[in-house]
């Protein structure tokens, strides 16, 4: 969900942003650079840090990878040519498994012979998603919607058709890998970046904090315009990611309020404290909203959308909704707010718990 700019936030590069297969210094040994996405959500940003091997072979880190699609292949071969210096990638480093940040990891590590890192969590959860589709897209993911009111024929139908999501965009995961762990500190080149896990978005996703650099890879965690996404899927029906993800933000007030913040989507930006402030806000009134939907009258996930989602949504975009409005459902059905019922027609309604 979009969010209006407030002068809380701090852009120092303004409006600048990194043409195509090319790249823009954000800090020491830091580059930022931008893949297209074919979503309404158009772009993600990647990232180079200067990096030295064990054998003090000077090159690179890539962190994030972008879709696998020959654009983003080209894309990426232009930014070799000219943004590395003629130097090697040594690693690749994924934040977390979805397809615009694991895409291309197998391509890269093979094009460069060189070790993915990543959590073993989200390691372990593409290789699954990349040979099937559960909770993604499919038979599973459709029935799982429907069992929250989406009923709809034509749009079950596409949900269902969707088996080879995640694996259209992930088409192979790495068969080795280097793992992230929360706390532990990645050495590359002249710099230390802590590991930060979080939890709500992605299974176990990795933020990288570069405490004498000031900067903070936040991923996916903290965006400067739009919330994350924080969803149910099927593989997991009853789960309740919200209060993680809140909690995972939490952590992260304990980094300086100078800290600069590099996100996967938007702009870098100053405001940290101010931004993760502003997210509890938005989810402490979508609560609210849920609840007095589900107080009004016994509420689905689907007709809880458009109280949460107020504008036209594409299918992509309603599947987001979807997982975002059960998530809200579950944190207030789980807080014993909401009491939770199967109806008649097979659909769960919630509805406020009776005083």
């Amino acid at each position: 969900m979009t969010h209006p700019e407030t002068s809380a936030l701090h852009y120092p590069f303004g409006h600048a942003l990194p043409p195509a297969g090319s790249t823009i210094e954000v800090a020491p040994g830091v580059r930022w650079l931008r893949m297209a996405l074919p979503f309404a959500l158009d772009h993600i940003n990647l990232w180079l840090l200067r990096d030295r091997d064990d054998d003090g072979r000077d090159g690179w880190a890539i962190v994030d990878c972008g879709i696998a699609n020959d654009a983003t292949r080209a894309a990426w071969e232009q930014v070799f040519a000219s943004e590395l210096g003629g130097l090697p990638v040594l690693r690749v480093i994924v934040t977390h498994m979805h397809p615009d940040h694991m895409g291309l990891a197998h391509w890269l590590t093979e094009r460069w012979q060189c070790r993915l890192w990543i959590s073993a969590t989200d390691y372990h959860v593409a290789r699954v998603a990349s040979q099937s589709t559960t909770g993604f897209g499919g038979d599973a993911a459709a029935a799982f919607f429907a069992r929250h009111g989406l009923t709809d024929p034509e749009a079950v139908a596409k949900v269902r058709a969707r088996s080879n999501y995640y694996s259209s965009m992930v088409p192979e995961v790495p068969r080795q890998y280097r793992r992230l762990m929360d706390g532990a500190t990645l050495h590359v080149g002249d710099h230390a970046w802590r590991c930060i896990a979080g939890y709500g978005h992605a299974p176990e996703h990795i933020a990288l904090h570069g405490e004498a650099l000031g900067v903070l890879i936040s991923g996916d965690m903290v965006l400067p315009r739009i919330s994350t996404n924080v969803s149910v899927y099927d593989t997991e029906p009853e789960a309740n990611p919200l209060p993680l993800y809140l909690a995972s933000l939490d952590r992260l007030r304990a980094l300086p309020a100078s800290t600069l913040v590099l996100p996967s989507h938007g702009r870098p930006f100053l405001g940290l404290h101010a931004r993760i402030a502003q997210l509890h806000a938005h989810h402490d009134a979508r609560l609210a909203e849920t609840l007095a939907a589900c107080r009004e009258r016994p509420t689905s996930a689907h007709e809880l959308v458009p109280v949460l989602f107020k504008r036209e949504l594409d299918l992509h975009q309603t599947t987001f909704a979807m997982g975002e409005s059960i998530a809200h459902l579950h944190t207030l059905w789980l807080d014993d707010r909401l009491q939770r019922r199967l109806g008649d027609d097979g659909v769960w309604r919630f509805a406020g718990v009776p005083a």
